[in-house]
Protein backbone atom coordinates (compact mmCIF):
# COMPACT_ATOMS: atom_id res chain seq x y z
CA UNK A 1 0.00 0.00 0.00
CA UNK A 2 0.99 3.63 -0.39
CA UNK A 3 0.54 4.45 3.32
CA UNK A 4 4.27 4.38 3.93
CA UNK A 5 4.97 6.99 1.27
CA UNK A 6 2.03 9.39 1.54
CA UNK A 7 4.32 12.33 2.26
CA UNK A 8 3.94 15.86 1.00
CA UNK A 9 6.16 14.97 -1.93
CA UNK A 10 4.07 11.92 -2.95
CA UNK A 11 1.04 13.23 -4.73
CA UNK A 12 0.90 11.10 -7.84
CA UNK A 13 3.17 8.75 -9.73
CA UNK A 14 2.29 8.56 -13.39
CA UNK A 15 3.90 7.61 -16.64
CA UNK A 16 2.26 8.52 -19.91
CA UNK A 17 4.15 7.30 -22.97
CA UNK A 18 2.28 6.16 -26.04
CA UNK A 19 5.38 5.01 -27.91
CA UNK A 20 5.41 7.99 -30.31
CA UNK A 21 4.39 11.11 -28.30
CA UNK A 22 7.56 11.38 -26.22
CA UNK A 23 8.52 14.81 -24.97
CA UNK A 24 12.19 13.92 -25.24
CA UNK A 25 14.20 10.80 -26.05
CA UNK A 26 17.90 10.38 -26.63
CA UNK A 27 19.89 7.37 -27.83
CA UNK A 28 23.65 7.61 -27.49
CA UNK A 29 26.85 5.79 -26.57
CA UNK A 30 29.28 6.58 -23.77
CA UNK A 31 32.95 5.87 -24.26
CA UNK A 32 36.46 6.68 -23.05
CA UNK A 33 39.14 8.03 -25.37
CA UNK A 34 42.59 9.61 -25.31
CA UNK A 35 43.86 12.51 -27.39
CA UNK A 36 47.40 13.67 -28.11
CA UNK A 37 49.10 16.73 -29.61
CA UNK A 38 52.62 18.22 -29.67
CA UNK A 39 53.67 21.88 -29.76
CA UNK A 40 56.25 21.76 -32.51
CA UNK A 41 57.47 25.20 -33.61
CA UNK A 42 54.16 26.79 -34.45
CA UNK A 43 51.72 26.10 -31.61
CA UNK A 44 51.26 27.54 -28.14
CA UNK A 45 50.53 25.35 -25.12
CA UNK A 46 46.88 26.43 -25.24
CA UNK A 47 46.59 25.54 -28.93
CA UNK A 48 48.22 22.17 -28.25
CA UNK A 49 45.77 21.40 -25.46
CA UNK A 50 42.86 22.33 -27.73
CA UNK A 51 44.21 20.09 -30.49
CA UNK A 52 44.61 17.15 -28.08
CA UNK A 53 41.02 17.57 -26.89
CA UNK A 54 39.78 17.64 -30.49
CA UNK A 55 41.76 14.43 -31.10
CA UNK A 56 40.09 12.77 -28.09
CA UNK A 57 36.67 13.80 -29.39
CA UNK A 58 37.39 12.38 -32.84
CA UNK A 59 38.48 9.11 -31.29
CA UNK A 60 35.30 9.02 -29.18
CA UNK A 61 33.24 9.18 -32.39
CA UNK A 62 35.45 6.48 -33.94
CA UNK A 63 34.92 4.28 -30.86
CA UNK A 64 31.15 4.68 -31.10
CA UNK A 65 31.09 4.03 -34.86
CA UNK A 66 33.28 0.94 -34.44
CA UNK A 67 30.97 -0.31 -31.71
CA UNK A 68 27.89 0.19 -33.86
CA UNK A 69 29.48 -1.68 -36.77
CA UNK A 70 30.60 -4.58 -34.56
CA UNK A 71 27.56 -4.88 -32.28
CA UNK A 72 24.72 -4.04 -34.66
CA UNK A 73 23.78 -7.09 -36.69
CA UNK A 74 20.68 -6.34 -38.72
CA UNK A 75 19.53 -8.10 -41.87
CA UNK A 76 18.47 -4.83 -43.44
CA UNK A 77 21.67 -3.40 -44.97
CA UNK A 78 20.08 -0.01 -45.55
CA UNK A 79 19.14 0.19 -41.86
CA UNK A 80 22.70 -0.66 -40.88
CA UNK A 81 24.01 2.04 -43.20
CA UNK A 82 21.55 4.56 -41.77
CA UNK A 83 22.74 3.77 -38.23
CA UNK A 84 26.38 4.25 -39.21
CA UNK A 85 25.56 7.51 -41.02
CA UNK A 86 23.69 8.78 -37.94
CA UNK A 87 26.82 8.26 -35.86
CA UNK A 88 29.02 9.81 -38.53
CA UNK A 89 27.06 13.05 -37.93
CA UNK A 90 27.22 12.76 -34.14
CA UNK A 91 27.79 15.48 -31.58
CA UNK A 92 30.05 15.06 -28.55
CA UNK A 93 29.45 15.96 -24.91
CA UNK A 94 32.31 15.57 -22.44
CA UNK A 95 31.06 13.91 -19.27
CA UNK A 96 34.34 13.85 -17.37
CA UNK A 97 38.05 14.56 -17.80
CA UNK A 98 39.75 11.40 -16.58
CA UNK A 99 43.29 12.77 -16.73
CA UNK A 100 45.59 15.15 -18.55
CA UNK A 101 49.31 15.93 -18.50
CA UNK A 102 52.26 17.35 -20.39
CA UNK A 103 55.17 15.09 -21.32
CA UNK A 104 58.36 15.28 -23.38
CA UNK A 105 58.72 13.27 -26.56
CA UNK A 106 62.27 12.82 -27.90
CA UNK A 107 61.13 13.33 -31.48
CA UNK A 108 58.31 15.88 -31.10
CA UNK A 109 59.28 17.86 -28.02
CA UNK A 110 56.64 19.03 -25.54
CA UNK A 111 53.36 17.15 -25.96
CA UNK A 112 50.01 17.04 -24.21
CA UNK A 113 47.65 14.11 -23.62
CA UNK A 114 44.12 14.03 -22.27
CA UNK A 115 41.72 11.20 -21.45
CA UNK A 116 37.97 11.81 -21.39
CA UNK A 117 34.68 10.04 -20.85
CA UNK A 118 32.35 11.34 -23.54
CA UNK A 119 28.81 10.87 -24.78
CA UNK A 120 28.50 10.42 -28.52
CA UNK A 121 25.04 11.52 -29.63
CA UNK A 122 24.02 10.40 -33.14
CA UNK A 123 21.99 12.67 -35.38
CA UNK A 124 18.66 12.95 -33.56
CA UNK A 125 16.47 13.29 -36.66
CA UNK A 126 18.17 10.33 -38.30
CA UNK A 127 17.67 8.14 -35.22
CA UNK A 128 14.00 9.16 -34.99
CA UNK A 129 13.54 8.26 -38.64
CA UNK A 130 15.28 4.90 -38.12
CA UNK A 131 13.12 4.02 -35.12
CA UNK A 132 9.86 4.99 -36.78
CA UNK A 133 8.39 2.06 -38.64
CA UNK A 134 11.66 0.10 -38.87
CA UNK A 135 11.04 -2.44 -36.12
CA UNK A 136 14.20 -1.41 -34.26
CA UNK A 137 12.24 -0.93 -31.04
CA UNK A 138 12.03 -4.71 -30.68
CA UNK A 139 15.26 -5.80 -32.38
CA UNK A 140 18.02 -6.71 -29.89
CA UNK A 141 20.62 -6.29 -32.63
CA UNK A 142 20.04 -2.54 -32.84
CA UNK A 143 20.95 0.22 -30.34
CA UNK A 144 19.21 0.16 -26.96
CA UNK A 145 15.59 1.34 -27.11
CA UNK A 146 13.36 1.48 -24.02
CA UNK A 147 9.61 2.15 -24.03
CA UNK A 148 7.43 3.21 -21.09
CA UNK A 149 3.68 3.64 -21.31
CA UNK A 150 0.42 3.71 -19.35
CA UNK A 151 -3.16 2.82 -20.19
CA UNK A 152 -4.17 6.42 -20.85
CA UNK A 153 -2.78 9.95 -21.01
CA UNK A 154 -4.68 11.76 -18.25
CA UNK A 155 -5.71 10.66 -14.77
CA UNK A 156 -8.16 12.01 -12.22
CA UNK A 157 -8.10 12.09 -8.42
CA UNK A 158 -7.84 8.69 -6.67
CA UNK A 159 -7.18 6.75 -9.86
CA UNK A 160 -4.45 4.13 -9.71
CA UNK A 161 -1.79 4.01 -12.38
CA UNK A 162 0.28 1.16 -13.71
CA UNK A 163 3.48 1.83 -15.62
CA UNK A 164 4.66 -0.61 -18.27
CA UNK A 165 8.23 -0.87 -19.50
CA UNK A 166 9.98 -2.79 -22.26
CA UNK A 167 13.47 -2.73 -23.78
CA UNK A 168 14.77 -4.34 -26.95
CA UNK A 169 17.72 -5.87 -25.04
CA UNK A 170 18.80 -6.35 -21.37
CA UNK A 171 19.24 -3.05 -19.55
CA UNK A 172 19.68 -1.28 -16.23
CA UNK A 173 17.20 1.52 -15.57
CA UNK A 174 16.55 4.48 -13.27
CA UNK A 175 12.98 5.81 -13.23
CA UNK A 176 12.34 9.22 -11.67
CA UNK A 177 9.15 11.14 -11.04
CA UNK A 178 9.04 14.96 -10.92
CA UNK A 179 5.88 16.49 -9.46
CA UNK A 180 4.25 19.90 -9.95
CA UNK A 181 6.35 21.44 -7.17
CA UNK A 182 9.61 20.13 -8.57
CA UNK A 183 10.10 17.34 -6.02
CA UNK A 184 11.89 14.35 -7.52
CA UNK A 185 11.38 10.75 -6.45
CA UNK A 186 13.15 7.61 -7.62
CA UNK A 187 10.71 4.81 -8.33
CA UNK A 188 13.29 2.29 -9.55
CA UNK A 189 15.40 1.05 -7.98
CA UNK A 190 13.71 1.53 -4.59
CA UNK A 191 14.20 0.32 -0.98
CA UNK A 192 12.25 -2.86 -1.68
CA UNK A 193 13.47 -3.53 -5.21
CA UNK A 194 17.19 -2.82 -5.41
CA UNK A 195 17.69 -4.87 -8.54
CA UNK A 196 17.22 -2.57 -11.52
CA UNK A 197 18.31 -5.02 -14.25
CA UNK A 198 15.68 -6.14 -16.77
CA UNK A 199 15.61 -8.57 -19.68
CA UNK A 200 14.93 -7.41 -23.20
CA UNK A 201 11.69 -8.29 -25.00
CA UNK A 202 9.71 -8.55 -21.74
CA UNK A 203 6.99 -6.17 -20.56
CA UNK A 204 7.46 -5.15 -16.91
CA UNK A 205 4.91 -3.51 -14.66
CA UNK A 206 5.50 -0.78 -12.07
CA UNK A 207 4.63 -1.19 -9.27
CA UNK A 208 4.77 -4.96 -8.99
CA UNK A 209 6.58 -7.74 -7.19
CA UNK A 210 8.51 -6.41 -4.20
CA UNK A 211 7.45 -2.79 -4.73
CA UNK A 212 5.87 -1.42 -1.55
CA UNK A 213 3.75 1.39 -2.96
CA UNK A 214 0.71 2.07 -5.12
CA UNK A 215 0.48 4.81 -7.70
CA UNK A 216 -2.50 6.93 -6.72
CA UNK A 217 -3.47 10.36 -8.10
CA UNK A 218 -3.73 13.02 -5.41
CA UNK A 219 -3.44 16.86 -5.43
CA UNK A 220 -1.83 19.15 -6.39
CA UNK A 221 -2.70 18.54 -10.02
CA UNK A 222 -1.07 19.73 -13.22
CA UNK A 223 1.79 19.04 -15.59
CA UNK A 224 4.34 16.56 -14.26
CA UNK A 225 6.95 14.27 -15.77
CA UNK A 226 8.73 10.96 -15.64
CA UNK A 227 12.42 10.86 -16.50
CA UNK A 228 14.17 7.57 -17.12
CA UNK A 229 17.73 6.52 -17.93
CA UNK A 230 18.84 3.13 -19.23
CA UNK A 231 22.02 1.36 -20.27
CA UNK A 232 23.36 -2.19 -20.68
CA UNK A 233 25.98 -1.07 -18.12
CA UNK A 234 25.33 -0.28 -14.47
CA UNK A 235 24.30 3.36 -14.05
CA UNK A 236 26.21 5.97 -12.06
CA UNK A 237 25.10 6.83 -8.52
CA UNK A 238 23.01 9.81 -7.36
CA UNK A 239 22.28 11.04 -3.83
CA UNK A 240 19.11 9.53 -2.31
CA UNK A 241 17.25 9.34 0.99
CA UNK A 242 14.67 6.78 2.06
CA UNK A 243 11.07 8.00 1.66
CA UNK A 244 9.22 4.81 2.50
CA UNK A 245 8.56 2.72 -0.57
CA UNK A 246 10.58 5.00 -2.86
CA UNK A 247 13.62 7.28 -2.63
CA UNK A 248 13.71 11.06 -2.37
CA UNK A 249 16.32 12.38 -4.83
CA UNK A 250 18.79 14.76 -3.20
CA UNK A 251 20.94 15.38 -6.29
CA UNK A 252 19.95 18.53 -8.17
CA UNK A 253 18.00 18.06 -11.41
CA UNK A 254 20.78 19.51 -13.58
CA UNK A 255 23.30 17.05 -12.09
CA UNK A 256 21.18 13.88 -12.18
CA UNK A 257 21.84 13.18 -15.85
CA UNK A 258 25.57 13.83 -15.48
CA UNK A 259 25.89 11.57 -12.45
CA UNK A 260 23.80 8.82 -14.06
CA UNK A 261 26.06 8.94 -17.11
CA UNK A 262 28.95 7.97 -14.85
CA UNK A 263 28.18 4.42 -15.95
CA UNK A 264 30.50 1.54 -15.15
CA UNK A 265 31.64 0.58 -18.64
CA UNK A 266 32.88 -3.00 -18.93
CA UNK A 267 36.00 -3.39 -21.01
CA UNK A 268 36.14 -6.27 -23.47
CA UNK A 269 38.82 -8.93 -23.31
CA UNK A 270 40.44 -7.45 -26.41
CA UNK A 271 42.34 -4.48 -24.96
CA UNK A 272 42.45 -2.89 -28.43
CA UNK A 273 38.72 -2.23 -28.22
CA UNK A 274 37.86 0.98 -26.35
CA UNK A 275 35.26 0.67 -23.57
CA UNK A 276 31.86 1.67 -24.96
CA UNK A 277 28.30 1.35 -23.67
CA UNK A 278 24.93 2.33 -25.06
CA UNK A 279 22.75 4.85 -23.23
CA UNK A 280 19.10 5.84 -23.46
CA UNK A 281 17.27 8.76 -21.85
CA UNK A 282 13.58 9.57 -22.04
CA UNK A 283 11.26 12.17 -20.57
CA UNK A 284 7.47 11.86 -20.49
CA UNK A 285 5.16 14.76 -19.74
CA UNK A 286 1.95 13.81 -17.95
CA UNK A 287 -1.19 15.54 -16.71
CA UNK A 288 -3.37 15.05 -13.62
CA UNK A 289 -6.67 16.74 -12.80
CA UNK A 290 -9.59 16.71 -10.39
Amino acid sequence: MIKKILLSVIFIIIVNLWIHPVAHALQSTITESEGYACMGNDKSRKQTETEALADAKRKAVDNASTYIRSETHVKNLQLEKDLIDAYANATITIIQELGKSWYNDQMSGECFKIKIKAEVIPDDKAMASISKGSGTSDDPNTPLYVQLWTEKKEYKRSEKIKIYMKGNKPFYVRVLYKDVKGNILQLLPNPYRNDNYFNGGVIYEIPSGRDNFELVVNPPFGEESIIFYASPSQLGEISLSDAGGVYQVKTGMKDIGISTRGIKIKEKSDDKVAPVSEFYEGKLNIKTEK
